[in-house]
């Protein structure tokens, strides 16, 4: 899959921010190599992705896909850091 950009806005932003991470540590995760697999929300096509930021600390976080003036974007819908035992099973798992 091909990720064109982002989509921020004042709806997604602040709730993503909540954890302490910018923007841009958000998209390097997603732009990265992350481990993704769907998120089980009932009402829309969300994915989970984890992974890492250039700075090598472990993220875990919830966006979806969207066609936005015919190309693909991510609208990051949260995104924490993983705690220490998340990152214990991630890192067996790759």
């Amino acid at each position: 899959m091909i990720i064109a950009g982002f989509d921020w806005d004042n709806g997604n932003w602040p709730k993503c921010a909540i954890h302490g991470l910018s923007q841009a540590e958000i998209e390097q995760v997603l732009l990265g190599n992350p481990a993704v697999m769907p998120d089980p929300f009932p009402t829309e096509p969300r994915m989970r992705a984890i992974g890492k930021t250039l700075a090598g600390r472990h993220v875990f976080l919830v966006f979806m896909l969207r066609e936005i003036e015919g190309e693909t974007r991510a609208r990051p819908i949260s995104a924490r850091y993983m705690h220490q035992k998340e990152i214990e099973h991630y890192e067996r798992q790759t």
